[in-house]
């Protein structure tokens, strides 16, 4: 067993993870770890080949493994290290500091110790099993990611009749993808109402190639023996449950799983630290550290972002952070607790410590329905300490308020995020 320290030591070679090394590079840490599990850095961005990444950070449209490759070229300008191909198995967190456990095939068992630790794991697709449809097992039943990596990185062509359960962005970028190769996507179903991805992606993959799109539908059977043949789809109700008499099948050999992310954080159930169950990642204060003192998150591994850009900030800030609190920096103080109101689903940061807020913090959201002229309002107790005004809402797309120092030095200790339609919300004020 071989055992180094460094100052920084960052899980995942993604787009968090890389964001994260340069900023704590920029910011001190004359040490720097990266660990990635795959043969090469770049996460879900290298089997990303569409464009519309960097927008925000470039202030360019580039594809997903341009993206990958600038701060891949960025991290390699830095003194920071990168090891490939190793898997973490866990952290522990003593007083010491924490103490990262990992195996790789080349090295076998090895263990890093830090003065600080950021978790960018990024996160995973909900499978069939975790969404139970009921029916035969065959092949051609795959999650959309899988997919993408198959097509785009792996070459192979999985199917020429689809079907894609769930409107989540790879599911609908994966639509576009599999018209151009020449397959037909049949149909996309979507259990709720309304569509989760965004409202570009809907337009530019589904209403350019006239796919359909079944809103309050829902795959209820899978059918075939060794390929899949067939599926059959039902209406759900406003409950969400098969309508009876609505059933109705389409020939197919693929199904596609478009139904969520949930953020991989087996590393950071297992090292205790504390899980928000409305993010399925962990709780973080308003400079990304977890509730485990040296341990900070970002990116998908906290929350599940639609746009890279936004990722790349919050893992500056993590990676910044990182490099403080292993320089000896320490934050105390009062903790002001954020509270999910009326219409949001959740908030990150959950918990915000003014002393250490900078002028500005940003708080991220989404709404639980699409919404049109809102308020979004920003209470402390009975007091409403900044309100912002929306012309549109949609769950897809991740909402952002800028809370200024001012403003939370004289709120409470639990300061509620709500949205309410813009006439009711006037008539409060």
């Amino acid at each position: 067993m071989t055992e180094k320290y460094y100052d920084v030591a960052v899980i995942g070679g993604g787009p968090a993870g890389l964001a994260a090394a340069v900023s704590a590079c920029e910011h001190g840490a004359a040490k720097v770890l990266v660990i990635e599990r795959d043969k090469v850095v770049g996460g879900i961005l290298n089997q990303c080949i569409h464009n519309g990444f960097g927008l925000h950070y470039f202030k360019e449209e580039l594809t997903g493994p341009e993206y990958a490759g600038r701060f891949a070229e960025m991290v390699r300008n830095t003194a920071a290290e990168v090891v490939t191909g190793t898997m973490v198995l866990g952290i522990d967190t003593p007083e010491s500091g924490p103490v990262i456990r990992c195996v790789s095939r080349e090295d076998g068992y090895r263990e890093y110790r830090a003065g600080a630790v950021v978790l960018c794991m990024g996160c995973r697709e909900r499978t069939r099993g975790a969404i139970a449809i009921p029916g035969d097992r065959p092949s051609g039943v795959m999650t959309a990611g899988t997919a993408q990596r198959y097509v785009n990185m792996e070459g192979y062509m999985i199917g020429r009749r689809i079907v894609i359960l769930g409107s989540g962005d790879i599911g609908l970028i994966m639509a576009r993808r599999m018209t151009l190769e020449g397959a037909k996507v049949l149909a996309c179903v979507e259990l709720c109402p309304y569509s989760n991805g965004l409202n570009r992606n809907i337009v530019q993959c589904l209403e350019d190639y006239g796919i359909p799109l079944y809103l309050s539908h829902t795959v209820t059977g899978v059918h075939g023996r060794g390929r899949l043949e067939r599926v059959t789809v039902s209406r759900v109700d406003d409950k969400r449950r098969p309508v009876e008499g609505t059933a109705f099948d389409i020939e197919c050999d693929t199904l596609l799983l478009s139904v969520g992310l949930i953020p991989e954080n087996e590393i950071t159930r297992d090292a205790g630290i504390e899980i928000d169950r409305r993010t399925n990642g962990p709780t973080v204060y308003e400079n990304m550290m977890t509730t485990r003192p040296g341990v900070f998150a970002c990116g998908n591994v906290v929350h599940v972002h639609d746009l890279v850009d936004f990722v790349t900030a919050e893992s500056m800030r993590a990676g910044a952070a990182a490099a403080e609190y292993a320089a000896g920096k320490r934050v105390s103080g009062r903790v002001i607790k954020l509270v999910n109101g009326e219409g949001v689903n959740y908030t990150v940061p959950q918990m915000i410590r003014p002393d250490n807020a900078g002028k500005v913090t940003e708080v991220f959201f989404r709404t639980n329905i699409p919404r049109k002229k809102s308020v979004i309002r920003v209470m402390s107790g009975d007091t409403q300490i900044a309100s912002f005004r929306r012309e549109y809402m949609a769950p897809g797309e991740m909402e952002k308020i800028p809370l200024p120092r001012v403003l939370l030095d004289r709120a409470g200790d639990t300061v509620t995020v709500s949205v309410e339609p813009a006439g009711e919300a006037a008539d409060r004020a």
